[in-house]
């Protein structure tokens, strides 16, 4: 007789939905992660890779992309369920969808798209900002959603009229799935100020913009064009009938799930590494990259290299936003695989040829290690990222750039170790700004593809912020886990205000997500998990200071370029 087949609980709870799915759109990369009862336990993973477009002298991503890429991760995803647990997700506890912040998507009342996405990436906004700035009195970054509506009205763009609803990529996939129009609190800081003490969009600022565009915009009011805005732990709506089969057409997943206030990449970095919490911080890298900084108190002075944006609970964060991260980099690495590929099959390149498809984690960590045996400063030479615009570097257009003198070490180590450097080297003039303002941390936590390799990116960037530098075991999953576990934290507080017999729950989830996510994070999330600490190497950091002085006035090289070679198209 057979023994009785024990009883798999993975398979169990994804069968009765007892998971989190997150969904991050990130700019190169459609990530989608399953959590189950544990959230510190990823149970099954998706993803699909995109690009944005650069249309019209516009960075962008059209919204049949945006579908087609969002269907294909889950789809992923749901295959590696089946492969992993054996079963079909037909049903979760609840779904959660972040994406890149800021940019620009404007409706009309049909729900129709007016003009192309406008994307964060886009610099195009100046005037708006230096506007927008002056009359509130706080940086309004170029990015942030409301200098590219401002801009649209400065520029009499004829969609402004009939404008009736715009929000972030995050916001218009939530809106899409449930037929809500709210975001995160995290996400909605990137779009307009957030008054502290209510969590919610700055009522006088709304009045002063109202006021500002009364004659140019007739009829224009703010607060109805905005998304509401929510706080973590609270339900921000549910899957619909349409919105099941918008992201799985197959029509195997039900409507009903309960979906999380939708957020922005930074603050699910901020959840990916338990960095909510003041006096913590985490640097995100991607194609973008940033730092995050909790604060304890107010800045005193207005900084364009600083924004002042939220935790997905609503805490005060100075954000130090780089246009240009990891993409650059990952160009010289793809062109050194393709190098070793070629040689490899015995013959000169041809794209699509022989051995094409080298192992492109393997080429990181080749190049990563070859790195540390660079010299602490590089060697002299220095290495520029920009592929787009830089604020923070006063560039309106990115020159991406390697720059040697003639008596440079030109080695490999040190090609790669500028290369690193220069994914940090805007960031690292930001967070100079902020430690001149006082701002106080005690660690910085690190995530994204970046610190896949063990003690590289991670050691240069504690030499560059000169501060011990976190990275844990979930490091690589980012975002795409972190709004997994806000989906989580959604299931969390609603049980435990159905435990404590609230007689009002939707007040009772508010206060718990006030006060409680940093702890939810502390004791359920990372109580257990693995993290790998690295002190800065008093070598690296006078290394990493003479780069970046050396950096610096290196700009006026970059600016040069941008003046003397105009993009295709331009005219000369």
């Amino acid at each position: 007789m057979s023994e009785p087949v024990a009883p798999d609980p993975v398979r169990e709870a994804i069968l009765a939905g007892r998971t989190s799915l997150g969904i991050e759109l990130g700019s190169t990369r459609i990530k989608a992660c399953l959590i189950g009862d544990d959230p510190s336990t990823v149970l099954a993973v998706g993803s699909h890779d995109w690009e944005n477009q650069f249309v019209d002298r516009m960075w962008t991503y059209s919204l049949e992309d945006v579908w087609a890429g969002l269907q294909s991760a889950y789809a992923d995803l749901v295959a590696d369920v089946e492969r992993r647990h054996g079963v079909r997700p037909e049903t979760f506890g609840a779904i959660g969808v972040s994406a890149m912040m800021h940019g620009y998507l404007a409706f009309d009342g049909a729900g129709e798209l007016l003009v192309p996405f406008r994307t964060w990436r886009n610099t195009t906004t100046g005037p708006a900002a230096a506007e927008l700035s002056e009359l509130f009195g706080v940086n309004i970054p170029l990015r942030w959603s409301i200098a590219h509506l401002h801009q649209a009205v400065i520029d009499q763009e004829p969609h402004v009229a009939q404008l009736r609803h715009f929000t972030t990529l995050a916001g218009y996939v939530h809106w899409r799935l449930t037929g809500r129009s709210v975001l995160g609190v995290g996400d909605a800081s990137g779009m307009f100020p957030i008054d502290a003490a209510t969590h919610d969009y700055d009522a006088e600022l709304v009045a002063r913009y109202d006021d500002l565009v009364a004659e140019s915009a007739p009829g224009l009011k703010l607060a109805e064009l905005l998304p509401d805005v929510l706080v973590a732990g609270r339900p921000a709506g549910h899957l619909t009938a349409e919105g099941a089969a918008l992201l799985d057409p197959s029509g195997t997943l039900r409507p009903g799930v309960v979906l999380c206030p939708p957020e922005g990449d930074a603050g699910t970095g901020m959840v990916a590494t338990g960095a909510v919490a003041p006096r913590t911080g985490n640097v995100s890298a991607g194609t973008s990259i940033f730092a995050m900084v909790v604060l304890e108190r107010p800045l005193e002075h207005v900084h364009h290299e600083l924004d002042l944006v939220t935790t997905p609970a609503g805490d005060p964060v100075a954000m130090v936003h780089c246009n240009n991260g990891a993409s650059e980099l990952a160009a010289w690495a793809g062109l050194f695989g393709r190098f070793s590929a070629a040689s490899a099959s015995g013959r000169a390149p041809e794209t699509g040829g022989a051995g094409a498809s080298a192992d492109s984690d393997a080429v990181f960590d080749v190049l990563f290690r070859e790195a540390l045996d660079g010299d602490a400063d590089a060697g002299g030479l220095l290495a520029y990222n920009h592929l787009a615009g830089e604020p923070i570097a006063g560039l309106s257009e990115g020159r991406p750039l390697v720059v040697r003198a003639p008596d440079s070490s030109f080695t490999l180590a040190n090609f790669m170790r500028a290369q690193l450097y220069g994914v940090f080297g805007t960031l690292a003039l930001g967070m100079r700004v902020l430690a001149d303002e006082g701002a106080t941390l005690d660690r910085m936590f690190a995530h994204g593809g970046l610190f896949r390799t063990a003690g590289v990116a991670q050691r240069f960037l504690a030499g560059a912020l000169d501060a011990p530098v976190a990275v844990a075991e979930t490091a690589s999953e980012g975002g795409a886990w972190g709004i997994a576990v806000l989906a989580s934290y959604v299931t969390y507080v609603s049980e435990a205000s159905a435990d404590a017999d609230e007689p009002d729950p939707a007040a009772s989830a508010g206060s718990a997500a006030a006060s409680g996510l940093d702890a939810y994070l502390r004791d359920r999330v990372f109580a257990g998990a693995g993290i790998q600490t690295t002190d800065p190497d008093p070598a690296d950091v006078a290394g990493f200071a003479a780069y970046l002085d050396r950096y610096r006035a290196g700009l006026a090289v970059e600016r040069a370029a941008v003046d003397a070679l105009p993009l295709k198209g331009t005219p000369a």
